[in-house]
């Protein structure tokens, strides 16, 4: 599980930010929220500007290099801070598979092109390249010292948890097989104006023509019905149909000329849903920008009691409320830091406290 990540010097974060989803308290209600010690599930809250989208593209750098699934193509424009293309931009990231630690720190630069980087493991240091050279424990990683020196030198930019992953046969368990199965299992999306994904799939896919291939059409109304309290009656597909239809009169209506942006953006998150057992961690960037505030609760419901960590940003103080989360689990961000609600009040919070009123009256400093 991811169990912290910090970033510096990325587009608008200036100073380092770090979440640290160790830090929870031991309240005794929604408890499946944390999984073996770390926070499991978790919202990102924040004003308008305050980094939301940025910060949780940031945690998905990592899967631009040890990750062969889908990039967001635009994703090194205004990569650096102010676009300083001396500048370095810092990614910490601390993994617990098993029980052990694997540390992962890199810098790149404005290009996204590593420069620095080191990986430790249960503090023990594994490798460290940093200006030109290289420190590696060749006791588990054997090599030459003509490849050492290529590796320090670095010309072509290789990464070298890639290279140590691509030479060496490595056991299942072992914790770089670990960590590149994680990564591989990372996935960001979001459904605004434009729909955008990172991770987990190696292209895209057209999402209904996937809902008639896989016989999901059924599947899909009672979803609609369960989250939303819509009911569509849906047409037969005929033979090479790809999209949907609707009846109304016994007509055969598109379903995309009828339902509204919010539906559309249901019909999203439902396929990635369908992906999520296979995925890892999990971040939909403003999950409920076209939901009814009741709607984007029964989402979230659901969304947490899958296994992998999933996080989403949001606007909407309906989901502050300790009958889907925990004062731990649910994060401001603002003016270059992120704190959990507990660490935003000297207050003592329990069940009983209603933290969105608390939160409207300004009762959180970051």
């Amino acid at each position: 599980m991811l169990a912290k990540f910090a970033v510096k010097n990325f587009r608008g974060f200036t100073e380092r930010i770090e979440l640290d989803l160790t830090r929870h308290s031991n309240f005794n209600f929604n408890v499946n929220a944390i999984k073996d010690d770390i926070i499991k599930n978790g919202i990102i809250y924040g004003p308008n500007g305050s980094g939301k989208t940025n910060f949780s593209l940031a945690i998905f750098d990592i899967v631009n290099h040890v990750s062969q699934k889908w990039k967001k193509p635009d994703y090194y424009a205004n990569f650096a801070y102010s676009g300083d293309t001396f500048i370095k931009v810092d990614f910490e990231y601390t993994f617990i598979f098993d029980g052990q630690k694997i540390e992962y720190n890199y810098s790149k630069n404005y290009q996204g092109i590593i420069t620095a980087e080191a990986l430790v493991v249960d503090g023990k240091q594994v490798f460290n390249r940093a200006e030109g050279k290289l420190a590696i424990d060749t006791g588990s990683f054997p090599m030459e010292k003509a490849i050492q020196k290529n590796l320090a030198d670095n010309a072509n930019h290789v990464p070298i948890v890639n290279f140590l992953l691509m030479s060496f046969p490595l056991a299942h368990d072992h914790y770089l097989i670990k960590m590149q199965q994680f990564v591989n299992g990372m996935l960001w999306f979001r459904s605004l104006d434009v729909r955008e994904f990172i991770g987990l799939e190696t292209g895209t896919t057209a999402l209904e023509e996937y809902i008639i291939g896989n016989k999901l059409i059924d599947d899909f109304r009672r979803f609609l019905a369960n989250v939303s309290g819509q009911e569509f009656e849906f047409a037969p597909p005929r033979a090479g149909e790809k999209v949907l239809f609707c009846l109304i009169d016994k007509k055969r209506i598109p379903f995309m000329a009828i339902i509204s942006t919010g539906t559309k953006s249901l019909e999203l998150l439902y396929f990635w849903m369908k992906q999520m057992g296979k995925a890892s961690f999990v971040f939909i960037d403003e999950f409920d920008a076209f939901y009814h505030f009741k709607l984007s609760f029964e989402v979230c419901k659901i969304l947490f009691e899958k296994d992998c960590q999933v996080f989403t940003s949001s606007h909407n103080t309906y989901l502050m409320t300790n009958d889907l989360l925990r004062p731990d689990c649910n994060f401001i961000l603002n003016e270059n830091k992120i704190k959990p609600l507990v660490d935003c009040t000297e207050k003592e919070l329990r069940f009983g406290h209603n933290i969105e009123k608390m939160f409207r009256a300004n009762a959180f400093k970051v």
